[in-house]
């Protein structure tokens, strides 16, 4: 047994990278003062006067995300422009000196608690980059007001599921470059929000490597350790000989995780992929995008290919200046999550049975149909390749089959699917990983019998779920 393969196999994820991964599918929210200026980046200049969304309701940006299946909301409490969404403290750049409320308001909670009383979770979003903040590129004195920031976050708005940081970097109003403690910044994350995931430029969960919605055929969880290391890495010169290493892997590589990466990797780590991307050409509210709201066609396309293919797809969602979700973006999300509802409220393999080539005591092929996701099927050590059958309750039409690797690890390689029609095996899907969950979509088959086939796996395969499902879809 390739020792290298079986190292990546036991390689494991988090409490915390398990939660993120289970939710699937979750909200960002890009909000600030950019939103009264039609811009994308703001200047750090703006006025806090402009900001003055009226109509502000954060219930309705939680029932958008509702109807649409989502299961959290990440709010910018600060962007580039370093405008605070709260009456932060540590500046006047903020809510506390808009007209919004008589300058009494605090996005932040409004938000928070609406999150709270639909049932999401809450993340949030604070941008390193402050183009406002006159101690930027004073790299001491910017982080303790980075931290301090943070901390307001982190103790005075409840549970938190993410802190969602990117690497933006420019030269301050000073001239100077900034140089972020990141070690810092994480140690306050964990010593105040444990639970939370630090996405993206940060330990838990990594970049997709696009805003466009793209996704890898084959998306590991299990990857180098440098990619992690990357972005912090490139912002210490100390560390060359890291930096050199680093480069070799980029979160846009199509390939982060075959065997031809791992076997001549030492350290592995579990660092699963978020997709991010707007549902409108840009991230911020633009009147000019009311008619360019992305097709029910389109999101599906990458919710199959994030929730389908072993990522979780984070999609924005810009407020107007009432402070509203668009009517056409509302319509969109509902419109969204009654597809995905109606593809997979039934599970015809509810009833089946289901039989193994192999299987290990306390690992019988049955764990796969019980519903319980810390239950599943695993052959004996050391088998890449396994054969299981489905046998339907009766003859049934179908087009998507979901399967759900153990979510402690994932080790299927490049499996195929075929269903029995008029006793002969009629192929209907081929893949790579599966991971946290594939969605397996098809042309309609009509058959009882259903067989997946395990070509290539590491050490030993697990799956902890086999659904199928006939549901009618738009595109």
């Amino acid at each position: 047994m390739n020792s290298a393969i079986q190292r990546a196999a036991l390689v494991a994820p988090t409490e915390r990278q398990v939660a993120l991964q289970d939710m699937e599918f979750y909200a960002f929210v890009h909000f600030t003062v950019n939103t009264f200026t039609d811009e994308e980046w703001g200047h750090g200049t703006e006025s806090p006067a402009i900001f003055n969304p009226a109509e502000l309701d954060a219930d309705q940006w939680v029932d958008a995300c509702l109807a649409a299946g989502m299961k959290g909301l990440i709010l910018t409490c600060k962007h580039h422009d370093g405008f605070c969404l709260w009456p932060s403290a540590y500046t006047a750049h903020s809510v506390k000196s808009s007209p919004w409320k008589n300058g009494q308001g605090d996005v932040v909670r409004e938000v928070a608690e609406a999150c709270r009383r639909g049932g999401l979770k809450f993340g949030i979003y604070l941008s390193p980059w402050d183009r406002h903040a006159p101690t930027y590129g004073d790299s001491p004195a910017y982080n303790a007001y980075f931290v301090a920031q943070l901390r307001e976050l982190l103790t005075g708005y409840g549970d938190i599921f993410c802190v969602w940081f990117d690497g933006a970097c420019g030269e301050g109003p000073n001239g100077k470059r900034q140089e972020y403690d990141w070690d810092a910044y994480y140690a306050t994350v964990r010593e105040l929000q444990p639970g939370a995931v630090i996405s993206v430029c940060g330990p838990d969960i990594r970049w997709c490597g696009n805003e466009a919605g793209h996704c890898r055929e084959s998306e590991w969880s299990v990857v180098p350790a440098s990619l992690r290391d990357n972005e912090k890495i490139q912002a210490d010169s100390q560390q060359a000989d890291d930096r050199e290493f680093a480069k070799r892997y980029d979160s846009q590589d199509e390939d982060l995780g075959s065997r031809a990466i791992i076997e001549r990797e030492s350290r592995l780590i579990w660092y699963p992929s978020e997709v991010n991307t707007s549902i409108r050409p840009g991230w911020f509210y633009h009147a000019s995008e009311d008619d360019r709201v992305k097709s029910l066609e389109e999101l599906l396309h990458v919710y199959y290919g994030s929730v389908g293919g072993n990522a979780t797809f984070l999609l924005n969602l810009p407020p107007d200046r009432r402070g509203l979700f668009h009517e056409n973006d509302v319509a969109r999300l509902r419109e969204l999550g009654e597809t995905l509802r109606s593809i997979f409220r039934t599970d015809l393999a509810q009833s089946a049975t289901v039989s193994a080539s192999e299987s290990t005591q306390g690992r019988e092929a049955a764990n796969m149909l019980d519903g319980n996701p810390d239950t599943y099927w695993a052959p004996e050590e050391g088998t890449e390749q396994a054969e299981i059958v489905v046998e339907l309750a009766e003859e049934a039409a179908f087009n998507h089959v979901v399967l759900q690797e153990y979510r402690y690890s994932q080790r299927i390689e490049r499996f195929k699917l075929e269903a029995q029609v008029n006793g002969a095996w009629k192929p209907v899907y081929e893949g790579t990983v599966i991971g946290r969950k594939r969605i397996c979509r098809f042309e309609t088959v009509t058959s009882r019998t259903i067989r997946l086939t395990i070509t290539d796996a590491r050490w030993q395969p697990t799956l902890s779920a086999f659904a199928v499902y006939k549901g009618d879809l738009p595109c």
